[in-house]
């Protein structure tokens, strides 16, 4: 049986892969200003871990304020915005689990560790994504987030 870290491990390459090759490429003309835009678009959402919901907000609130200057800018906002809402619920759930595992099956210690290290798992996957999305728009080149519920379209 494989150990916990082990598949973890695994998991995360999982991802890693389906992001470097699950990326379209629009030809749309894309320059130094729209690139910034959307690398400051990508990189807010890590003002969550400053403030809560700021991963959310914080992209937001830029893309609203930018997305009529381009369409590379627009479609890098829905994509950070969705992605940070979809985690967002997903930590939710986790989260929820653990709260209900900890409360209702109460000494289930083993569940509530588990439910805990998901949510951990969870924000270093988001982290990296969000790093790996900012170099990406910062080099020119598209990004499309993996486990994105499209809220917005």
């Amino acid at each position: 049986m494989l150990k916990y870290s082990t598949m973890c491990c695994i998991l995360l390459s999982f991802i890693y892969i389906f992001a470097l090759y699950n990326n379209k490429h629009n030809p749309i003309m894309i320059t130094t200003k729209n690139t910034s835009t959307a690398f400051l678009i990508h990189i807010s959402a890590l003002a969550s871990y400053i403030f809560p919901f700021g991963g959310v907000i914080a992209p937001l609130v830029i893309w609203q304020i930018k997305k009529d200057e381009s369409s590379y800018i627009d479609e890098q906002g829905k994509a950070a915005v969705n992605f940070n809402l979809s985690f967002a619920l997903y930590s939710f759930v986790v989260g929820l689990s653990a709260f209900s595992t900890f409360f209702f099956h109460f000494p289930n210690f083993i569940g509530l560790f588990g439910s805990i290290s998901l949510v951990a798992i969870i924000s270093i996957i988001r982290f990296i994504l969000i790093v790996m999305a900012a170099i990406k728009v910062n080099n020119n080149e598209y990004f499309k987030y993996p486990l994105t519920i499209q809220f917005i379209k």
